[in-house]
């Protein structure tokens, strides 16, 4: 696995992980929510860029 899909990964589940904890804790900042929400979005985004870079990967790899 690529070192940019390790860390995509782990910023859709810290992100993931702040979200869940803002929701089901009592007296939580929303800043939590927030910070989780930019820290999905960011590893989304990232993920997206690396598909869409490495889409046609296959196609090189069938023609060698």
């Amino acid at each position: 696995m690529n070192n940019s899909q390790v860390l995509n990964t782990t910023l859709i589940l810290v992100g993931g992980v702040l979200l869940i904890y803002s929701i089901s804790a009592d007296d939580v900042s929303p800043y939590f929510k927030i910070i989780g929400l930019v820290i999905i979005m960011l590893g989304l985004y990232r993920a997206t860029n690396y598909w869409v870079a490495t889409k046609d990967d296959h196609k090189d790899e069938n023609e060698k």
